[in-house]
């Protein structure tokens, strides 16, 4: 009953009803009497009535069914490939190079204005210091020596302290502020940033003792300070600028050893060798010696084709 009644409101079911009409119809006379040919004609057309209605019926509801099936089909494509991964990725991924670059050029601020700002007071308090020494006429040979073997046995040592302090405390005691140099940075700075400014504490010290008095004692100390300045600023921009792309560092990033400090440090994000290397610029030395050429040669070659698809 309920197929009957779904052709009745098909308007295809009542075209094609209509149409059989127009077949030839056949001689009642040739298979039934004359007393029954009204009984039989009428018997005729009802049955070929419902033989055309369930024919009918089951066409349109696979003609329906295909229709529905390629409607599905389609949208999906549409929406697929318009929408989803073209227009709302691309606003995304806009709005992230928008803040990733605000994030640089912040950082690129900050470290010029401290560069220049250390730099131009460390070389003004070389010069100042040196010529208060040779005021009378005498040079002082031993103290100038002195100012500038510590100037570089600060810078050297500092490598070795810091890869002391990023084993022993930063990887250890003090882990709750490293932590967020190896978390992807929200923001223009991190809290391990606080690492640079303890260590600038003690070479502030050392400079302002050795650039008001004068003497052997007090050279030294102004050339410690120097040198802890020195590695300072070349760390910030070797780690910061060239191994983490806080801010543009130039021609740097084409020294072929710079290469690989840099590879070298992303093996210790990397944590493939149990963190080594905890140094910077001895960092490939450490990699070596763990039985990790391999892998940095693979992370050397990986930055060079990174840099030149960029």
């Amino acid at each position: 009953m309920a197929v009957g009644l779904f052709a009745a409101t098909t308007p295809t079911a009542f075209r094609l009803i209509q149409s059989s009409y127009l077949l030839p119809k056949p001689n009642p006379t040739v298979f039934f009497p004359p007393s029954n040919l009204q009984k039989t004609t009428i018997l005729h057309r009802t049955r070929r009535k419902l033989c055309l209605t369930v024919y009918v019926v089951m066409e349109d509801q696979k003609r329906s069914t295909a229709t529905h099936v390629d409607s599905s089909e389609e949208i999906p494509q549409d929406g697929a490939n318009s929408e989803i991964p073209i227009v709302i990725p691309s606003v995304r991924g806009a709005e992230r190079l928008a803040r990733k670059r605000s994030e640089r050029f912040t950082y690129l601020v900050a470290a010029v204005m401290s560069s220049f700002g250390i730099t131009s007071m460390a070389v003004m308090a070389v010069y100042y210091r040196f010529y208060w020494q040779m005021e009378g006429g005498n040079v002082p040979v031993s103290e100038m020596f002195g100012t500038f073997a510590l100037s570089v046995g600060a810078a050297v040592g500092m490598e070795f302290w810091a890869r002391w302090a990023h084993k022993a405390l930063w990887h250890a005691s003090l882990w709750h502020m490293h932590e967020s140099h190896h978390k992807p940075r929200e923001g223009p700075f991190e809290l391990n940033d606080v690492f640079a400014i303890i260590n600038a504490v003690p070479a502030i010290a050392l400079l302002n003792y050795g650039f008001f008095h004068k003497g052997y004692v007090p050279g030294l100390c102004f050339g410690a300070g120097l040198g802890i300045t020195v590695f300072g600023m070349a760390y910030m921009f070797v780690h910061d600028g060239l191994v983490h792309k806080r801010f543009p560092v130039g021609p740097i990033a084409n020294v072929p050893y710079f290469r690989k400090v840099a590879a070298a440090h992303q093996l210790h994000h990397s944590e493939k060798f149990k963190g080594v290397p905890y140094g910077l610029f001895l960092g490939p030395q450490e990699v070596e010696e763990v039985g990790g050429q391999e892998e940095l040669e693979k992370e050397v070659d990986r930055r060079i084709k990174a840099s030149k698809n960029s």
